[in-house]
C-alpha cells in the first residue's frame, strides 16, 4: 500500500473533516450559535405532529396558535417587554427593515431625517441607503478610537425634521456596548423615534426595554442558539409603524404571512435558556475570551486589539496582527480545523477592509490585518489552548514572506 507522507496526510484528514461539515474549534458566535439540543427538542413536534396553520379556527390549528402566544411571552421575558409589543420576523435583518423603514414611511408627513452611525451592520447601513433614493436624508455619526458613538457628534446633527435614530447596542465586529440609555434620553427629549440592533446582545447580557428608553429592539434566535429564520422587532406600545410586508391579518396586520411556529418555538425555548444561565454563560464564556486575549498578546508581537478594553461583549476579541492579511491568517487557520471570522459574517467574501475599523481611525492596512474570535457556551480551555498554539506559527509564517514585517 502507497505510504502517505506526513504533510499529505495532514492534507487528507483536513479534507475529510470539512466533508463531514464540522469544525473541530469554532469561534465564530457573533455569526451564528449552534442549535442547542434542548431548543431542537421542544422544535420537533410543531415540525412533525402540531403541524396547524395558526390562523385557522379549528381546534388541530389553535394547539399552534398558543404555541406561538405563549411564545411571545416569554420571548417578551428576556427583553423586559409585553407580549403585545412583540412581533416575530425571519430574523435581525427583517426586523432592522421593518423598523427603519416602517418608522420612515409613517412619519414622512412629519420629516424626512435619519440619524444612523457609521458603524452599523449592513442590515441598517443598507435600509438607510435605499431610504435615501426614496427622499430620505442620512447622517452618519462617527465614533472613537473604541468605536464608541459620539454623543455630542449625534446632538449635532438632530434637525427639527428628525424623525428616527438608530444607534446599534453592541457592535458585532469589535464588541464595544454603546451608551443606549444616554441616546434614548437625547431622543426622548426631542421627540424622536429610537431603534436599537440588539442582535448580539440579547440572550448574552440583561436587556430591559424600558431602561434603554428605546421605541424599536431587534434581535434574532440563532445568535442565542436557537434556529435561524426567526427573530423579533420589539414595537413599543402606541408607537406608528408602516407594516413592511402585506398580506394577511398575522401579527396584528403588522406582518403578512403565516407565521413559522416550528421556529418560534425554539426561539422561545432558547430565550428561556438564555435567560436562565446568562450569568453562569457571562463568567465562564469571559475567561476563556480573556485567556486566549491575553495569549494572543503574550506570543504574538505587535498586535493591537479593537474595540473598549471595558464596555465590549464579554465574548469577543477582534485583533489587528500588523503585516499580515487577515483572510491568509483566516485560511490557514481553517487548514487547522479553527473557524474565526474577519468580521460581519454578512460581508464575507469582500476584499474591503471594514468599515467599523476604518470609522474607529484605523489604517487600511490594519484593518485588512483583523481577526474577530467570538466565544461562546460550547467553547473549552482546550480550544483556547489549540488556538494558542497554531496560531504563532501561522503568523510567523505568514510574516516572512511579508515585505512589510522584512523591512520594518
Amino acid at each position: 500500500m502507497l505510504k502517505l507522507k506526513k504533510s499529505s496526510k495532514k492534507r487528507l484528514e483536513t479534507q475529510r473533516r470539512r466533508s463531514r461539515g464540522r469544525a473541530e474549534v469554532y469561534f465564530d458566535y457573533n455569526a451564528t450559535t449552534p442549535l442547542d439540543k434542548r431548543v431542537l427538542e421542544k422544535m420537533l413536534p410543531y415540525l412533525e405532529t402540531f403541524y396547524g396553520n395558526p390562523s385557522s379556527i379549528y381546534r388541530f390549528a389553535q394547539s399552534a396558535r398558543k404555541a406561538v402566544e405563549d411564545a411571545r411571552e416569554n420571548i417578551a421575558k428576556l427583553i423586559c417587554a409585553s407580549p403585545e409589543e412583540i412581533i416575530f420576523t425571519s430574523g435581525g435583518t427583517e426586523a432592522n427593515n421593518s423598523a427603519l423603514k416602517g418608522i420612515a414611511f409613517s412619519q414622512c408627513s412629519r420629516g424626512k431625517h435619519i440619524i444612523t452611525s457609521a458603524i452599523e451592520h449592513q442590515a441598517v447601513l443598507n435600509p438607510c441607503g435605499f431610504l435615501k433614493t426614496m427622499g430620505f436624508e442620512v447622517s452618519y455619526v462617527g465614533v472613537d478610537e473604541y468605536g464608541m458613538v459620539r454623543l455630542d457628534e449625534l446632538k449635532k446633527n438632530i434637525r427639527d425634521d428628525t424623525i428616527l435614530v438608530s444607534i446599534m447596542h453592541a457592535n458585532n465586529e469589535v464588541g464595544t456596548i454603546q451608551p443606549i440609555e444616554e441616546v434614548g434620553s437625547i431622543c426622548r427629549e426631542r421627540e424622536i423615534y429610537f431603534h436599537t440592533d440588539a442582535v448580539q446582545t440579547a440572550g448574552r447580557i440583561p436587556l430591559n426595554v424600558k431602561d434603554l428608553g428605546v421605541d424599536l429592539l431587534s434581535f434574532s434566535a440563532h445568535k442565542l442558539y436557537g434556529p435561524k429564520g426567526v427573530g423579533a422587532l420589539y414595537v413599543r406600545k402606541k408607537t406608528p409603524l408602516h407594516p413592511l410586508i402585506h398580506g394577511g391579518k398575522q401579527e396584528r396586520g403588522m406582518r403578512a404571512g403565516t407565521e413559522n411556529v416550528g421556529g418560534i418555538v425554539g426561539f422561545s425555548e432558547a430565550a428561556t435558556i438564555a435567560g436562565q444561565y446568562m450569568q453562569q454563560d457571562q463568567a465562564r464564556v469571559g475567561v476563556l475570551r480573556k485567556k486566549l486575549e491575553e495569549g494572543i498578546l503574550k506570543y504574538i508581537p505587535e498586535v493591537k486589539v479593537n474595540g473598549h478594553p471595558k464596555k465590549r461583549l464579554y465574548n469577543t476579541l477582534n485583533v489587528s496582527i500588523k503585516h499580515t492579511e487577515g483572510e491568509s491568517v483566516l485560511i490557514n487557520l481553517d487548514f487547522e480545523g479553527i473557524c474565526a471570522s474577519g468580521g460581519s459574517a454578512c460581508a464575507s467574501g469582500s476584499l474591503e477592509a471594514s468599515h467599523v475599523l476604518l470609522a474607529m481611525g484605523l489604517s487600511p492596512a490594519l484593518a485588512r490585518g483583523a481577526i474577530r474570535f467570538s466565544c461562546g457556551r460550547y467553547n473549552t480551555k482546550e480550544e483556547v489552548d489549540r488556538v494558542l498554539k497554531v496560531l504563532p506559527s501561522i503568523v510567523d509564517k505568514l510574516r516572512s514572506m511579508s515585505s512589510s514585517w522584512q523591512g520594518r
